[in-house]
């Protein structure tokens, strides 16, 4: 199937071409016709599967000419967000359509400017559209089409009483879209509670770029994370690389050991005020710096390519995220390559990320790296993982559905 059958119109056909896409992701292919008939939708899809597009391209489809502001598109951090927004503005440039951009951290002045435009479009972060609407400078009661990106991700950065203020702010004559890494039980019941008998569309979990990136897990004692850390920045040979924290704190310590070891690198986590993180994340996109320092605002949702390593420094806590995390190297079918360094209390987590994967992490060690500890007692021998718990290395899963309120 190619985008013209999926029926969406000339100017959106025009811009696909442009931007050199020529069939869509299952994803796409899954979503845009129930949102083009005006279905309610549940998307699952892993990041870098063309989610944004997925609901991006059919609600341009369906506004296409200026007139009020009828739909608003919600995100949990504002590098999502700021996404999001230029996606829209990519695929609709043949549209009469016009912007709003929201999120905290910076100030009002240019968002008023963009409302006061008559905006078609709102892409915001939930606290800021809140304070703009208490403010009263503008109103939700035209929406038509409201999507929520990166919903697990929404609810567990404690946005649940915003999110659902703002679906009570809008009309229930709407079409609403979640699209989501994972459907957790609390993103079911959201759904439940926000959606009409929606449609679904889901690509199981998977590691997007399985046979181009390969993993390893490095056992090593806590108190010599750092120095193994340095050994393998020595050994390997990499164009980008993100390492990868539990903690902001965390993140800014080691960055600045690795500045005192001669690296050149930039942090990103959000703590930082928005004019440093959009710095940090260009520099890093456009290869002026090798090695970004980033908690997990950095694993999803997130457009960065040529990533040839990551490291993941802690140990996720949960297991999605390693998925997250390593997705963003490997990509477009180039070679990639995942180490996560791993302290012996650290190893329960590390189970159930192969539990998730159905495959195990293979054990390395750094040959020259004066270890303190034997290693045999660091970690055991990778475990062997059942067959039937894999969701993946590579096998996708798709099903449409209808489901009652």
């Amino acid at each position: 199937m190619n985008f013209k059958e999926l029926g969406l119109c000339p100017p959106l056909l025009e811009a696909i071409e442009g931007m050199g896409y020529e069939v869509p992701t299952p994803i796409q292919e899954m979503s845009i016709p129930p949102i083009l008939e005006g279905r309610d939708l549940v998307g699952s899809a892993q990041t870098g599967t063309g989610k944004t597009a997925a609901f991006a391209l059919p609600s341009l489809d369906r506004l296409r000419k200026h007139g009020e502001c009828r739909a608003l598109a919600l995100a949990p951090t504002r590098e999502l967000a700021i996404q999001i927004e230029e996606n829209f503005c990519k695929y609709g440039k043949g549209l009469d359509l016009r912007m709003a951009l929201l999120y905290g951290g910076v100030k009002y002045g240019k968002q008023l400017e963009q409302l006061g435009n008559e905006p078609d479009i709102i892409v915001a972060t939930p606290g800021r559209l809140l304070d703009h609407l208490s403010q009263g400078n503008l109103n939700l009661r035209k929406i038509e089409i409201l999507i929520l990106d990166e919903v697990d991700r929404m609810l567990d950065m404690g946005f649940i009483e915003d999110v659902t203020k703002i679906i009570q702010k809008t009309p229930k004559s709407r079409q609403t879209l979640f699209f989501s890494a994972t459907i957790p039980d609390s993103v079911r019941r959201l759904s439940e509670w926000a959606l009409k008998n929606p449609a679904e569309a889901k690509i199981d979990i998977k590691i997007s770029a399985a046979d181009t990136v390969s993993h390893a897990l490095y056992p090593v004692p806590a108190i010599q994370k750092f120095d193994l850390l340095i050994a393998l920045l020595k050994k390997i040979k990499f164009e980008n690389l993100i390492i990868f924290f539990q903690t902001r704190r965390g993140t800014d310590k080691i960055s600045k050991w690795l500045t005192e070891h001669g690296e050149t690198v930039r942090v990103l986590h959000s703590d930082l005020k928005q004019r440093d993180r959009s710095s940090a994340l260009e520099e890093f996109k456009h290869g002026k710096v090798k090695i970004l320092c980033a908690t997990d605002v950095a694993s999803r949702g997130l457009d960065i390519t040529n990533v040839t390593h990551v490291i993941n420094y802690d140990v996720p806590q949960h297991s999605e995220d390693y998925v997250h995390r390593i997705g963003r190297t490997g990509r477009a079918r180039t070679e990639g390559e995942a180490f996560t360094l791993c302290k012996p209390e650290e190893l329960s987590m590390v189970d159930s990320i192969e539990k998730l994967l159905g495959n195990p992490l293979p054990r390395k060690f750094v040959d020259d790296f004066g270890y303190r500890e034997e290693r045999s007692s660091l970690a055991p021998p990778a475990p062997q993982v059942s067959k039937k718990r894999n969701r993946g290395f590579g096998k996708q899963v798709s099903f449409g559905g209808r489901r009652k309120r």
